[in-house]
């Protein structure tokens, strides 16, 4: 099939979901943003004025819609926007691939918490997990996070974002399952509180060499990620940008120089943006 019938598709698809009020941006067939960063290796937002800043360019309005996917003609998909002040709306992404089943994980917790999964907007993933969209009060904001309340139960808050129903990859199509009638329900108290609990198991401070005045310097943060053992640098960034956020007056600075020494390790780099938004987001938070 040819690929401007996929973009037609996801654009028909994320234009429903924009006249419901959510914020979408295109995606490529890898479910990364479909545009690419004006200034790679800068932390930016979309401050500037121009595309291509991922999950930063999303918006409900039709004609801005329109022109992000005139924008991406190799686009396939589109994704939405979590977290977003404009909606407050939250996913649960339940992964079923590499024997990690979150869809039984989060039926057991809801179990042994003695909380109901309320029936919600729901979307099937090309792997066979599930997508499930909540609705927070509004204010809340929820981190980014993969596992950690449950195995194969991911969160996507503030700076993340779901794949929409309608969007083409190599592996499928995201398919809407919930009945047309449900609209995205309020997330149960208990799953809230999990999600917004404080995270106990990223790297603690003493892997880090701190001055004397207790703060973190900015070269010892970035010597910290750029010593990542394997299967830590995302982990590290983390880390390391909460720090940067909460510690420093320069922390956008020290932002960026720890983006360019994650991308030096072999970090993505829109996934190592995301992961400093969401440190900047629960530095935000922690020292409100």
């Amino acid at each position: 099939m040819p690929l401007s019938l996929f973009w037609s598709k996801a654009l028909r698809s994320a234009i429903v979901a924009a006249g419901h009020g959510l914020p979408v941006f295109p995606l490529a067939p890898n479910k990364l943003p479909a545009l690419r960063s004006p200034h790679p290796g800068e932390l930016c937002r979309g401050e500037c004025g121009l595309l291509g800043h991922g999950v930063h360019d999303a918006s409900a309005d039709p004609d801005r819609v329109h022109h992000l996917f005139k924008s991406a003609p190799r686009a396939t998909g589109y994704g939405i926007a979590c977290g977003a002040p404009s909606t407050w709306v939250i996913g649960v992404d339940l992964d079923r691939k590499n024997g990690v089943d979150g869809v039984t994980a989060l039926e057991g917790l809801a179990i042994r918490r003695a909380f109901t999964l309320t029936t919600t907007v729901t979307v099937l993933t090309p792997s066979g997990g599930l997508h499930l969209y909540y609705a927070t009060p509004a204010g809340t904001v929820v981190p980014n996070s993969a596992s950690r309340i449950g195995p194969g139960i991911d969160i996507r808050g503030a700076g993340g974002y779901l794949v929409g129903p309608g969007s083409w990859t190599p592996k499928g199509v995201y398919k809407a399952i919930s009945e047309p009638h449900v609209g995205i329900e309020p997330v149960p108290a208990t799953l809230l509180d999990l999600a917004t609990a404080e995270d106990r198991t990223a790297p603690r401070p003493a892997a880090v060499p701190a001055p004397r005045d207790g703060t973190a310097g900015g070269d010892a943060l970035v010597r910290f990620v750029l010593e990542a053992p394997d299967g830590e640098l995302n982990n590290r960034l983390f880390w390391a940008a909460c720090r940067a956020f909460e510690q420093h007056q320069d922390g956008e600075g020290i932002a960026a120089e720890l983006l360019r020494a994650a991308c030096d390790k072999g970090h993505p780099e829109r996934g190592a943006a995301r992961t400093i938004d969401s440190a900047k987001t629960r530095a935000g938070r922690s020292v409100r």
